[in-house]
């Protein structure tokens, strides 16, 4: 969104007093206001209770549960298994601009096409709804790793606080007016609540493209990394797969980094279940579509504000800390989850989610960030992308099997409580000066 000349406070002021100083940082932010309108709108709070009740029509509501856990499932191994190699592609070539671009055109269009989906045609909705989510982390994977180029190491915490609150106002928005559409179809020219849900689609579709354009625009493009592979004359490719392996092995000089990398495996495992499963549990357990958006939309503008406490709290506590604090939380909501019966409980349990959501992921980005060379950022982002990714593979998986064992959800809740105290255990471990110092001298530790 361009900046509101002329007026007594522009956009660009906004943004600059919220940390994002630099034209670059702000551009940057764009792009996290552009796609957390597919986050909040098709993979949290609309599509999940659509795929039950429309797309899914007919079936029992524990296999629609296990149908959607397997689609979710198979979309993010996929990018889980490219994301390292996107990343090696990227610092070789310098082309993360481009790469990112086919993943948003993947996206969006696959997002548009939602508008077809019939009642009861759970084969188009599961392949788009796949198709989606494969734009929308690859997309993903090569904008987190254009942080460093963005943002010195000092300014990691706020500048990606700051982005996820954006994200927070971006997707939020997008999703009150699409909450107006689907809770008053008729006021708005639509002739059901089922075409209101396939335009909040379209809507998202339009909205993710169009704000992508400030980063495309005004972020540079950083340079490639001279690699062993120019010398050897190999094609780009070839020589990103040489480069992979060579990560595997240099990871192992970045204990540190490592160390953070298996511990945001496993808590961002409980994270990104809680995102991806929240609605459909609530469907599941009788919370009604229009209250989960409400809880969702509560989320998004709590979060807007909590983004940016808990990266002040990070600047005078260490970044360790605050995850600590963040993943206490989310643990409390994990319990407190298993025993949800009502509306005002959904609600209560979105207020106290939307305390952390953002800021943790922010954190784990910008410390991620800060314990490897900025030299091989989409390299070792795309490290970042698998903890991130498998997150989403491996939580889903555990609480799809856990339906398909017990018919119910409730004990699948419980089981994702294991993931924030592994992953706190481990995160104890980290050194995190020691990370920071490793990644600035080259990898020495």
């Amino acid at each position: 969104m361009p900046p509101a000349t002329g007026s007594p406070v522009s956009v660009d002021a906004v943004l600059a007093r919220a940390g994002l100083v630099t034209p670059a940082q702000r551009a940057w932010a764009w792009y996290d206001w552009a796609n957390s309108a597919y986050f909040t709108t098709v993979i949290t709070a609309v599509f999940p209770s659509f795929f039950a009740t429309y797309a899914a029509a007919g079936l029992d509501p524990a296999a629609a549960t296990t149908r959607f856990g397997l689609i979710t499932t198979l979309s993010t191994a996929i990018i889980a298994v490219l994301a390292p190699l996107l990343g090696a592609i990227a610092d070789r070539a310098a082309i993360r601009k481009p790469l990112m671009a086919g993943f948003i055109a993947l996206g969006t269009l696959s997002c548009a096409a939602m508008v077809f989906i019939g009642q009861g045609q759970i084969g188009l909705a599961s392949a788009l709804f796949i198709l989606g989510n494969i734009g929308a982390s690859g997309a993903i994977v090569l904008y987190d790793s254009l942080l460093p180029h963005v943002a010195r190491a000092d300014e990691g915490d706020r500048v990606s606080s700051a982005g996820y609150a954006v994200g927070y106002v971006g997707g939020g928005l997008l999703l009150l007016i699409n909450l107006a559409w689907i809770l008053q179809p008729a006021t708005f020219g639509f002739p059901d609540t089922a075409t209101a849900v396939k335009a909040s689609f379209l809507a998202v579709a339009v909205w993710w493209a169009v704000f992508s354009l400030p980063l495309f625009r005004r972020v540079p493009e950083p340079p490639a990394e001279q690699a062993p592979g120019d010398e050897r004359g190999t094609t780009v490719v070839a020589d990103a797969w040489f480069r992979l392996l060579s990560t595997f092995q240099q990871v192992r000089r970045y204990r540190q980094a490592f160390l953070f990398f298996l511990a945001m495996l496993l808590y961002q495992d409980g994270i990104q279940t809680i995102i991806r499963m929240a609605s459909i549990y609530g469907a599941e357990i009788g919370i009604p579509q229009d209250a989960q958006i409400g809880a969702f939309v509560l989320v998004q503008f709590i979060g807007i504000p909590f983004a940016l406490l808990l990266g002040k709290l990070a600047s005078r506590i260490g970044t360790k800390r605050a995850l600590f604090i963040a993943i206490a939380v989310y643990a409390l909501a994990t319990v407190l989850g298993y025993f949800m019966d009502s509306v005002t409980d959904f609600f209560l349990l979105a207020a106290l989610v939307g305390t952390v959501q953002g800021g943790a992921q922010a954190l784990s980005r910008s410390l991620f960030a800060r314990m490897v060379p900025a030299s091989q950022s989409a390299e070792f982002f795309g490290f970042f992308a698998v903890a991130e990714r498998f997150a989403t593979v491996l939580g889903p998986l555990v609480f799809t099997i856990s339906v398909a064992l017990t018919g119910s959800s409730r004990s699948a809740v419980l089981a994702i409580l294991g993931f924030f105290v592994a992953g706190a255990w481990l995160l104890s471990r980290v050194d995190e000066a020691e990370g920071i110092r490793a990644a600035r001298e080259g990898g020495s530790a």
